[in-house]
């Protein structure tokens, strides 16, 4: 258990840090694309599809440190409510579904990628596959930080109970 904790952790910071590499390019871009129209008065065809591309893989990258960090929308107050092992049951009752969920999202993520691998991002020559990955790749990485939050709430580290601060990533 102490190993997958273990990996839940480094893989969690990975996505964070792809997460955040994303998002300052899609902001990077995003900067280049109203530069180029509105003061270069030469609008690019390429900087806002690979914008929204990368805004896609920042949201379903981030998904699992949010996860992991206890900032997900739950149903705390209800939790809290309620009598220690029936919250409990109820957090990890959440967190099932969120896996079968997730789960899914995965499978139709993959064939969805399948299905568009010969169509191509407009003003690029490069396949829309790539934007639809992110559905897989991200639900990968969210399923184990859900089962790291399953596992240290089953250890008694429930954030529901816990301060609400969320923890520190170590």
């Amino acid at each position: 258990m102490d190993i997958f904790l273990r990996f839940e952790t480094v893989t969690t910071r990975i996505a964070l840090w792809l997460a955040v590499g994303f998002l300052l390019t899609s902001t990077a871009l995003a900067m280049y694309q109203v530069t180029a129209r509105f003061l270069l008065g030469n609008p690019s065809t390429w900087s806002e599809v690979i914008t929204r591309s990368a805004m896609i893989w920042s949201v379903l990258l981030g998904v699992g440190p949010a996860f992991r960090h206890g900032s997900m929308i739950s149903v705390e107050i209800i939790q809290r409510a309620l009598p220690m092992r029936l919250g409990l049951g109820l957090y990890q009752v959440s967190l099932g579904l969120t896996l079968i969920f997730f789960g899914v999202l995965f499978w139709q993520g993959w064939a969805m990628a399948q299905r568009v691998v010969s169509q191509k991002l407009a003003a690029l020559e490069v396949s829309i596959s790539w934007v639809y990955a992110a559905l897989p790749v991200g639900s990968v990485f969210i399923m184990i930080a859900v089962l790291g939050c399953m596992l240290r709430a089953s250890r008694g580290e429930w954030a529901a109970r816990s301060d609400p601060q969320p923890e520190a990533m170590q």
